[in-house]
């Protein structure tokens, strides 16, 4: 090996190599093997996690809001990140819990129209409740 460093993003190793035969120059990259993520629904049955999925939710929720899809992607990220940090399997309550988390940094309407579609309103007591919660600073709690 004549070289070593993390590439720009950190995501990877690169490595100069050299044969040790013929003398010739190559570059190899290293890069941490993911382990698959599942999403265990209430149904039992599992998927693998879609942060797709977490994006489209997230961007329905913040239509016509100062939400920057930046902003949505790196939310996210930090999602799947905290998910795969509890283990090879998470449940959908999980992941609700940890994007309503993220979403009442992010933007508090957001937060509530999320709130709204993943708890299933269907009283205005209920968004009055989460309404209490939110100004509360209280941390969210799983749906019923």
């Amino acid at each position: 090996m004549v070289d070593s460093r993390a590439t720009e993003d950190g995501a990877a190793i690169r490595r100069r190599r050299s044969c040790p035969m013929c003398s010739y120059r190559f570059t190899t990259y290293e890069r941490m093997e993911e382990v698959p993520l599942f999403v265990v629904k209430r149904s039992g049955a599992k998927e693998p996690f879609d942060r797709r999925k977490v994006v489209s939710g997230v961007r329905s929720a913040a239509k016509g809001r100062p939400v920057e899809p930046e902003q949505i992607e790196a939310l996210a990220t930090e999602v799947e990140d905290a998910m795969r940090l509890e283990g090879p399997e998470v449940t959908a309550a999980q992941v609700g819990l940890a994007v309503l988390d993220a979403l009442r940094v992010l933007d508090e309407v957001t937060y509530l129209r999320f709130a709204s579609v993943y708890k299933g309103f269907d009283q205005i007591a209920d968004f009055e409740r989460e309404l209490h919660l939110l100004a509360k600073g209280t941390a969210p709690k799983p749906p019923r």
